[in-house]
């Protein structure tokens, strides 16, 4: 993707060919930082801080994490302590084990004085490899939008919620790949962005990638999507996942579930871009068996911005002492979603469904 006309992805290795830099994703939409990681404590942070966040990025954000610490310390325990520290960061995004374990595997089974190059280059398939899924992840979507479209005067409305852009991974994204090919293949489009409260990644992400690409967007209020489906302004929903079930139940950013519903009280197809490595294949009910993250209340109590002198703020919303419950996810059954969009093609969500597309998880 670009950024005022330069290519760019969301994390990269610096020149000196071991250090990792990253857009520090908690300036935007109105400051443009690039951070730079030298250790897996650093890495670590920024996974649990959210300098970077959305799952698949949260997956290659970890591996290059081990990278950094096996240039210290290759022996087994140091690996184990990486990989405990950084596992600790996010519990629900499932790359994040997917991604260490997939590192762990490959690193035991080499002698130490291998390890550092053999992690660097693990780390870089597994980037490569989400860059690649996220592209084709868009062809399979276009696919989708080009059939609605075909059926619509005028913009086709598409509702998204939280960011599942390349800023959610190394670059294309999740949900909004679909949309970047789709506005590229000329088709006219109007997205429709959650706010995503309470960090609003729909409102300071999501706006800022689709601006950049000049995509036409506008921002909403959360609650404002079941009112725009009941007047006719959505023809679709997508977005992306954190953690999906072998039968297909979708755990993504709080208030999709909601969202979900709404569509489908409105007869508005509701669909899930997300690749192979958030699939969880040990897990079937995502009600019952995902670990929902807890976040701080104050992302609740307390909202950060410019002010008209454009100096960074932070104002309290609440009354003092008040208490807020800050639920980081939610659960959409898979009963009521239309078709998972994957690097592999578009299927049901059903245990069937992703059966038909891998093969017992591979």
């Amino acid at each position: 993707m670009k950024v005022k006309g330069i290519a760019r992805r969301s994390i990269w290795l610096r020149e000196d060919g071991w250090s990792l830099a990253l857009i520090d994703q908690r300036h935007l939409p109105h400051e443009f930082r690039i951070a730079t990681l030298t250790d897996c404590a650093q890495a670590a942070t920024a996974i649990r801080d959210m300098w970077v966040r959305g799952a698949p990025l949260i997956g290659v954000t970890a591996a290059y994490g081990v990278c950094l610490a096996m240039r210290v310390d290759a022996s087994d325990r140091a690996l184990s302590d990486a990989i405990e520290l950084l596992l600790a960061t996010r519990p629900t995004a499932v790359n994040l084990r997917w991604a260490l374990e997939s590192m762990r595997s490959t690193l035991l089974a080499l002698p130490v004085g291998e390890r550092e190059r053999a992690a660097y280059q693990r780390a870089a398939a597994i980037a490569e490899d989400d860059v690649s899924s996220c592209s084709r992840i868009g062809d399979h979507g276009l696919a989708i939008i080009e059939s609605l479209a075909d059926k619509k005067k005028g913009p086709l409305g598409i509702l998204t919620h939280c960011n599942a852009g390349w800023l959610a991974t190394v670059d294309w994204g999740t949900a909004l790949a679909p949309i970047y090919k789709a506005h590229d293949a000329g088709i006219e489009l109007m997205v429709y962005v959650d706010e995503t409260r309470p960090r609003n990644q729909g409102a300071s992400l999501t706006a800022w990638e689709l601006q950049e690409h000049g995509v036409p967007f506008t921002v909403i209020v959360d609650n404002a999507g079941g009112h725009l489906m009941q007047h006719g302004k959505i023809d679709m929903c997508i977005v992306g996942s954190d953690r999906t079930t072998s039968r297909g139940d979708v755990c993504n950013k709080i208030g999709t579930y909601l969202k979900a519903l709404a569509a489908h009280d409105n007869g508005i197809p509701f669909y899930v871009a997300l690749p192979h490595s958030t699939i969880d294949w040990t897990l079937v009910d995502g009600i019952a068996e995902i670990p929902i993250e807890e976040r701080s209340p104050r992302e609740v109590s307390h909202m950060r911005g410019l002010d008209q002198e454009g100096q960074w703020q932070e104002i309290a919303l609440m009354p003092e002492g008040s208490l807020a419950l800050n639920i980081g996810f939610d659960v959409t059954p898979a009963r009521l979603i239309t078709g998972l969009i994957t690097e592999r093609g578009t299927c049901q969500a059903s245990a069937e469904g992703l059966a038909r597309l891998y093969d017992k998880g591979a």
